[in-house]
This record gives C-alpha cells, structure tokens and sequence, in this order.
C-alpha cells in the first residue's frame, strides 16, 4: 500500500515550488507517493521538466487551465 504524501503549492510562484518539489522528494520514503498541485505558468512546466530529467516517474491527475495536480512515484 503507498502512502500519499500532498502539497498545495497553487499559491507559490517558481522558483520556489520547484525547490519545494525537489525537498519533498528528497524526505519521501520507500513506497510513499507524492502529490503536488501547481498554479503558476512556469511551475507547471518546469517541475515536469525536472522530474523528466532526473528520472522520476510521474502522472497527472489533472491538468485544466486553472491547475496541475501530477502524482510522483519516489522509484526512479
């Protein structure tokens, strides 16, 4: 059984939710899953950027014109 671990960081600009992004998943455990709501332009494309590059897998539980909500597997 995974366990969900979510931010909502809808009310942050990037840079900084990407830096967020990236500490969450250094503290996530084996098995736990995290789910992250974006808001900014510029979050919604870099964070999936980043976690493309570095290996993550990754889904998008929505994606409409007001946010993203991707789920991050911690298994590379």
């Amino acid at each position: 059984m995974n366990i969900m671990v979510s931010i909502d960081l809808t009310a942050i600009r990037c840079p900084l939710a990407l830096v967020k992004v990236k500490l969450a998943l250094k503290q996530l455990e084996d098995g736990e899953v995290l789910c992250v709501s974006l808001s900014d332009i510029g979050s919604r494309q870099d964070v999936p950027r980043f976690l493309k590059k570095v290996g993550y897998r990754y889904s998008e539980v929505c994606n409409d014109e007001n946010m993203l909500t991707i789920k991050i597997s911690n298994l590379r």
